[in-house]
C-alpha cells in the first residue's frame, strides 16, 4: 500500500559526504540511489532536490570573503553537481532519471519548467531539479518548497541524518524529545529549525505536508511510502 503517489524528496548535500570530510561518497551515493529505484519501481512518482553544502555553500562562503551573490550562484552549481551524481548512480541501478536546471546550462542538463516536470513524472520517471530557484538568498529547503508545490506533490519528504524533529538538537541534548507529529504554528511557537522561515512558511501557507526522517538508515524510504510512523509529520 502506498500513502504517497507523488513525492518530493530533499536530500542534504552534507549527507552525500558519507564518511568523507569532503565531497561525495560513492556508497552513500549507491545507497541512495537503490532506495529511490525501489520506491520508483513500487509505482510512486519522484521529484529531488539535493542541496550542496559538500561542495559549497553560499552563506558560509560570504563569511570568508565571498560576495554573498556570487557566493549563492556558486552553491546552486554545487547542487548541479550533486544532482548529476544522484542520476549517474541511478541509471547504474536501471533507473531512467533526469536532471532539470533552474538555470539554463544545457546540454549539462534540462533547463525546469513545471510542465516538463509532471510530464516525466507521469511516464514514471525520476526527475531531479537542481540550481535552487535560480536565484541568490534562497536556500536550497526553499527551493523544495517551491518545487513540491508546484509538481503537485502529496508530500515533501526531508530526508537528513536525524530521524525526525526534537525539542531540541538531539546531537547535543540526550534529553531532547522526538515529535510525532507537530503543526506548522508550533514550529513557530517553539522555533524549531525544520527549514529556514521561507521555506516553512511558504509550505503553510500552501498546505504541504513535510514528513522528517533519516535517509541514512537503508530501507527507510520505503517504510515512510509505506506509511510507517519513523519519523516527523509537520502539517496545518
Amino acid at each position: 500500500m502506498l500513502y504517497y503517489n507523488r513525492i518530493l524528496l530533499k536530500l542534504s548535500g552534507e549527507s552525500l559526504m558519507g564518511g568523507k570530510q569532503y565531497g561525495l561518497d560513492e556508497n552513500r551515493l549507491q545507497e541512495y540511489a537503490s532506495q529511490i529505484a525501489e520506491i520508483s519501481d513500487m509505482g510512486v512518482q519522484v521529484g529531488i532536490v539535493i542541496g550542496g553544502g559538500n561542495i559549497f555553500r553560499g552563506l558560509s562562503g560570504t563569511k570568508k570573503g565571498f560576495d554573498r551573490i556570487l557566493g549563492d550562484q556558486m552553491g546552486m552549481l554545487a547542487t548541479v553537481i550533486n544532482s548529476l551524481a544522484l542520476h549517474s548512480a541511478l541509471q547504474a541501478e536501471g533507473v531512467t532519471s533526469h536532471v532539470l536546471t533552474a538555470i539554463r546550462m544545457e546540454p549539462v542538463g534540462e533547463y525546469y519548467s513545471k510542465q516538463k516536470a509532471v510530464s516525466f513524472l507521469e511516464k514514471g520517471e525520476i526527475v531531479i531539479i537542481s540550481g535552487g530557484t535560480g536565484n541568490p538568498f534562497f536556500t536550497t529547503d526553499t527551493a523544495s518548497s517551491l518545487r513540491a508545490i508546484e509538481i503537485g506533490a502529496d508530500i515533501m519528504l526531508k530526508g537528513t541524518r536525524v530521524d525526525g524533529v526534537y525539542t531540541d538538537d538531539p546531537e547535543k541534548n540526550s534529553s531532547a524529545e522526538k515529535f510525532e507529529e507537530i503543526t506548522y504554528d508550533e514550529v513557530y511557537r517553539r522555533n524549531l529549525k525544520v527549514m529556514d522561515l521561507t521555506a516553512t512558511t511558504l509550505c503553510k501557507e500552501n498546505n504541504m505536508p513535510i514528513y522528517v526522517f533519516n535517509m541514512d538508515v537503508l530501507g527507510n524510504l520505503k517504510k515512510v511510502i509505506r506509511g510507517e510512523k519513523i519519523g516527523t509529520l509537520v502539517k496545518n
